[in-house]
């Protein structure tokens, strides 16, 4: 966990090394693999539990090896779409594919061996259960699928006041559980709020209490 949580701000790059890895220990090692051309990957879980930051990092991690590398949303893929060889090629939201989309997956994997492509695929449910062509769904099968774990709340909660004491905040369990129970609970909208905490503690000079906390939803802060 330690050293995990050397950079998970917002709006840092998406890394292997920034994922908290939780029970995820198994998809990311699969996706290190990937990266060099190991295999298809098929990550599947609810939103926030990180399927687009593995996403990204890994197409970051190739891209820094020199390995051309492609991230696409599922809903911008077209019929047209071709994939150059040896590609690292990563489809998001999977289940928002088109009719003409699915058939352009589905040629990629078949193009996959002899072309060296990899194939790495993200979305909120199991391939079983997405509603897409049946050939489709087979090769997606075929590949390596691992449910994403989201972060248990002793995690979550271990997390918010470790960067909390970094920035040399004193942050109440309290605080950290109303968090918890009332607010969006993947860990980029956490950390938000704890920017927003932090600002506020020092524009008003008060400490971060449940009081300013309601203070600044109040005035708008979306938890």
């Amino acid at each position: 966990m330690r050293q995990l949580l050397l950079d998970i701000r917002p709006d840092a790059p998406p890394a292997f090394d920034n994922f908290i890895l939780g029970e995820n220990a198994a998809p990311l090692e699969a996706l290190r693999a990937a990266v060099i051309g190991a295999g298809h990957v098929m990550l599947w879980g609810p939103r926030g539990s990180g399927r687009s930051h593995l996403l990204r990092a890994a197409i970051n991690e190739a891209s820094a090896a020199g390995r051309p590398a492609l991230h696409v949303e599922a809903d911008k893929l077209d019929g047209q779409f071709v994939p150059a060889p040896s590609t690292l090629v990563a489809v998001d939201d999977i289940e928002g594919l088109g009719a003409d989309a699915q058939i352009a997956l589905f040629n990629a994997f078949n193009r996959a061996r002899e072309q060296g492509l990899t194939l790495l695929l993200a979305a909120e449910r199991a391939p079983r259960e997405l509603e897409l062509r049946e050939d489709l769904r087979t090769r997606i099968g075929q590949s390596l699928v691992f449910e994403l774990k989201p972060l248990d709340d002793q995690t979550r909660s271990h997390i918010l006041l470790t960067l909390a004491q970094r920035r040399g905040l004193s942050i109440g369990d309290d605080v950290v559980q109303f968090l918890l129970r009332h607010g969006r609970r993947d860990l980029p909208s956490l950390i938000t709020t704890l920017d927003a905490l932090d600002r506020a503690s020092l524009e008003r000079k008060r400490p971060v209490t449940l009081p300013l906390l309601r203070d600044l939803m109040q005035t708008g802060l979306d938890i």
